[in-house]
């Protein structure tokens, strides 16, 4: 090792490491999955639906095969005469066909596909195709899908990959695929003071990753290879193994590192179709999807929130409901989980003894919903936090201190009934307001601007029970390569996991590569999603190096014929307590192996466990590993003859255990506090008649740097977790949580006015404050 190296070995761990790809990013050396080299292919478009819900009569492919360059169209029908019913994929229910078989269910779902050289005559051949329908009555809005005039699905069919769902198959006549419901006490008979309550609506939005999806497949002999733009490479591995009726040693994927996501690369997107279409016609093919595409494939989850709060007369929550409907588009893909996952935390962070949730998970003719960053949780967060700054208002009170009366602390039971550990929220709450100056006076705003604060907190719990595997190989020349499926897709888990095997093995920055996920090579990863790669491959990482320094104290023990507890591993090699005779780990393995080159191998599985809630009050002991606790403190101004919001400053703070690499962590932050911003003032998804209307980054308004808040600062709050790998835990979602709300009720302050539906647009703040003015 160089002096350099062994200056930082073993001190790993909470050090600010530059990122593992930053110099290839920044230089434009990097290569992402689209660009990465692959056998020559054959590009795929489809043509897609113009109707909302609608029987397909006929399909006429005929101009589009007369199309130079085209080699085959192929439609759903006739993926099903091959395929059958393993043509129907989804991770909760095998909803979802990869082209339409028997009718569409949303405007733009794949009908045929074209297999043609070059995406010109593919794109052109789709065009061609003409598809003659016969129109059904479609489903828009959630809560006529609920009423259920029609239906999106004649039954529900619970797939293999919830097993909890299985239950529910072969249930008809209803557009509620899947009910949560957590019950505590009575809120109906509570003894309050002060209640207050609303309706609130969070819109669907796009993810808006820079790079689109891609995948590319072709059969290699009997085995099928898959490249794509995927962040869950184990489960579509299983997934295709499925489709195409095929082991899971037949069948590879390998994937690179996103160029993000935030949840629009999970589960079945194009590598199902893509897949089909090689296996079943013996071609290479690839398809990158268009931006407009993009658009298409996934959306987050639109909610609406029925709420409300209640506290005594001393000030204490004694009672909070929340009726939740998502809008889960045509297909469930991950909704179900979804609507569980914010549903147990949709009354907030509080302890309160009485409540009642209702969450749903609603088909409609829409695009598909699936993840987004926050899980579904920042739409009840929307919810909960108006309801209680509202609360805390009417009762005049300072909306930080009420929060922080009732806020969950170590040791308490949340209201799904299972203890609170490593989660600050008055940690959090405290610094975003002390960041601010909650206490100081406001400056005066001048003329037409008002100047307010808002203050909001969030929780989360942590994807479990999950199963995360790693394999470290230690070099002979003293460096280390760590194999896992987590996939980095901007959010550093590269770096992360190389600090983390370095700091176990007392490895200097550089000296840690972690390989990219291959289904070939790299071992079993439920998903990179959630948050959990921290927690969870991060103590995968962590054992499977603790086992290699295990390995290496055998055989060093063995070098110095002393025992195993006498030696130690430093940055300069391994030690002997006895006679302080060093070894390095270079010369060990040459002495052990008697070759240079080799390599010494160590693998670990982390797996947590659960106790599964009681589907009738949703109570668990154990329903997650841990949780994520976040705030978000703004202040801002209102321009009350424009409606426009200027932040002057926000702060985001998370309770992240133990941050692995403060930088990283105050990225993640940061990140996921701007795009909560947008969701606050502009992202949303227009819909009419089942058309999306703002479907290209022409029309879909996103922040821009004039957006951006005088001051960002992000605060890393530790509170270690018991079993997290130093301590640690995921950062990824804690900022996006609270920040729609904590910017809401800032309007609240500066304009008096209370807004219950997202975005908060120009328009509609300047709309409330006519309205109160008028009153």
């Amino acid at each position: 090792m160089s002096g350099e190296s062994r200056s930082s070995a073993g001190v790993a761990v909470g050090e600010r490491w530059a990122r593992t790809d930053g110099r290839a990013k920044v230089r434009g050396e990097f290569r992402y999955a689209a660009e990465e080299p692959v056998r020559p292919c054959l590009d795929l478009a489809v043509h897609r639906s113009t109707r909302p819900h609608a029987k397909i009569v006929s399909v006429d492919t005929s101009r589009a095969l007369a199309v130079d360059g085209v080699v085959a169209v192929v439609t759903g029908a006739d993926l099903f005469a091959l395929l059958g019913e393993r043509l129907m994929t989804g991770p909760a229910f095998s909803d979802q066909p990869c082209l339409a078989v028997d009718k569409v269910r949303y405007v733009g779902e794949p009908v045929a596909a074209v297999l043609a050289h070059g995406v010109a005559a593919a794109r052109r051949a789709a065009e061609e195709i003409q598809v003659d329908y016969a129109e059904l009555e479609p489903v828009h809005d959630v809560d006529a899908a609920i009423a259920g005039s029609a239906y999106v699905h004649e039954e529900l069919r619970p797939s293999a990959v919830f097993g909890d769902l299985k239950h529910l198959r072969g249930k008809r006549d209803t557009n509620v695929n899947y009910e949560f419901n957590l019950r505590r006490g009575d809120p109906d008979t509570a003894k309050g003071a002060t209640t207050v309550s609303a309706e609130f609506w969070a819109p669907p939005t796009h993810h808006v990753p820079i790079e689109l999806p891609y995948a590319a497949a072709w059969p290699e002999g009997d085995r099928l290879e898959l490249l794509a733009t995927t962040q869950t490479p184990s489960y579509v591995r299983q997934s295709l193994a499925d489709l195409l009726d095929l082991p899971l040693n037949r069948v590879r994927v390998r994937t690179a590192p996103l160029g993000g996501s935030f949840g629009a690369k999970m589960y079945d997107r194009l590598e199902p179709l893509v897949a089909a279409l090689a296996w079943t016609q013996r071609q290479a093919v690839r398809i990158t999807a268009t931006r407009e595409e993009a658009f298409l494939l996934t959306t987050r989850h639109g909610a609406a929130v029925s709420g409300s709060m209640t506290a005594d007369e001393h000030g204490k929550l004694v009672a909070a409901t929340a009726d939740v409907r998502y809008d889960t588009g045509a297909y469930a893909d991950v909704g179900p989980r979804i609507t569980a996952k914010s549903g147990m935390v949709a009354t907030g962070p509080y302890k309160v003894d009485n409540v009642r949730v209702r969450s749903r998970c609603v088909y409609t003719n829409k695009p598909s919903a699936g993840p987004f960053r926050g899980f579904g949780v920042p739409q009840v967060t929307w919810a909960h936090e108006s309801l209680v700054d509202e609360l805390a208002r009417e009762r005049g009170e300072d909306p930080a201190e009420f929060r922080r009366r009732n806020l969950l602390r170590e040791g308490d039971v949340a209201p799904v009934g299972t203890p609170m550990h490593s989660a600050d929220f008055v940690g959090c709450l405290d610094a975003v307001t002390e960041a601010i100056g909650w206490s100081e006076p406001l400056p005066p705003a001048e003329g037409r601007f008002r100047r307010g604060r808002g203050v909001a907190v969030g929780i989360k719990a942590v994807l479990t029970p999950t199963i995360s595997n790693a394999t470290v190989q230690l070099n002979q020349d003293g460096s280390a390569t760590v194999l896992i499926s987590t996939v980095d897709m901007g959010q550093g888990s590269d770096t992360i996991m190389a600090q983390i095997a370095a700091e176990v093995l007392c490895l200097g920055e550089g000296r840690v590569r972690v390989v990219g996920a291959d289904t070939d090579v790299t071992p079993y990863d439920t998903i990179t999603a959630g948050s959990r790669s921290t927690y969870h491959t991060g103590n995968a990482v962590r054992l499977a190096a603790e086992s290699m320094r295990d390995k290496l104290t055998a055989l060093a023990a063995k070098h110095f014929d002393v025992e195993p507890t006498d030696i130690k591993i430093t940055g300069d090699g391994l030690v002997s307590a006895q006679n302080q005779a060093t070894v390095s780990v270079s010369d060990l393995l040459h002495a052990h192996f008697g070759a240079r080159g080799t390599t010494l191998t160590a693998e670990a599985n982390f797996t947590t466990s659960w106790q599964p809630y009681d589907h009738e009050t949703g109570q668990s002991a154990q329903v997650t590993e841990h949780w994520f606790a976040g705030a978000a403190a703004v202040q801002l101004t209102v321009d009350t003859a424009t409606g426009r919001v200027h932040v002057e400053h926000l702060a985001v703070a998370g309770d992240v255990g133990r941050a692995i690499n403060p930088a990283l962590v105050e990225q993640q932050l940061s990140g996921s506090a701007v795009m909560g911003l947008g969701h606050a003032l502009f992202d949303q998804l227009v819909f009419d008649e089942g058309q999306i209307v703002n479907g290209t980054l022409l029309d879909y308004q996103l922040p821009s740097i004039k957006d951006m808040p005088d001051k960002l600062t992000p605060i890393v709050i530790e509170s270690p977790h018991r079993t997290g790998p130093f301590g640690a835990k995921g950062v990824g979602e804690t900022a996006i949580i609270p920040l729609a709300p904590a910017i809401a009720n800032a309007v609240r302050d500066a304009t008096g006015v209370r807004l219950t539906e997202l975005p908060l647009t120009p328009e509609r703040i300047l709309t409330a404050i006519t309205e109160q003015e008028q009153s």
